[in-house]
């Protein structure tokens, strides 16, 4: 298992990042499987290296939803998630801080969760900046950096 900083934590999410699609609503997902569609995508980082962008739907709730970054350990088949951007089908408790709460949030890798044997992902906060699984998409993209033109004015399916 590796442990990342959150100093590294920080560097990975700020890379750039080149995706396979230049528009997000071109992003289409897989037949749904045991209730959820699902797809991901690579990325290639400009320091090399390789991103996993994965998203899951829920065909029964619309705000049961994640959008997850992730970087590949180039000598395993492992991943480290750095971001997950989760909707609010569900209460999400922080254990080291003991707060419960049910919103739309984001998960971020922290040092401090994995030092205690947590998921690096385990520590969320309630956020407004999204309201669906697209526009949750187009939040990750632009605060992970990818890059792809962002536009204000383009519908999201």
């Amino acid at each position: 298992m590796i442990i990342h900083t959150d100093n590294e934590i920080d560097s990975m999410i700020k890379e750039l990042k080149s995706p396979p699609f230049d528009d997000i609503s071109k992003i289409r997902l897989k037949s749904p499987k045991r209730g959820h569609s699902r797809n991901q995508f690579d990325l290639n980082g400009e320091s090399r290296n390789i991103y996993r962008l994965i998203i899951r739907q829920n065909k029964l709730n619309y705000y049961d939803f994640s959008v997850g970054l992730a970087v590949c350990n180039p000598r395993s088949n492992q991943i480290f998630r750095l971001l997950r951007y989760n909707g609010n089908s569900h209460e999400h408790t922080n254990s080291i801080e003991n707060i419960k709460f049910k919103n739309f949030h984001i998960h971020k890798a922290t040092e401090r969760y994995q030092d205690i044997g947590m998921r690096e992902d385990a520590y969320a906060e309630p956020t407004d900046k999204y309201y669906d699984l697209y526009s949750a998409i187009e939040c990750l993209s632009r605060d992970a950096n990818f890059d792809i033109k962002h536009d204000a004015q383009q519908t999201l399916l």
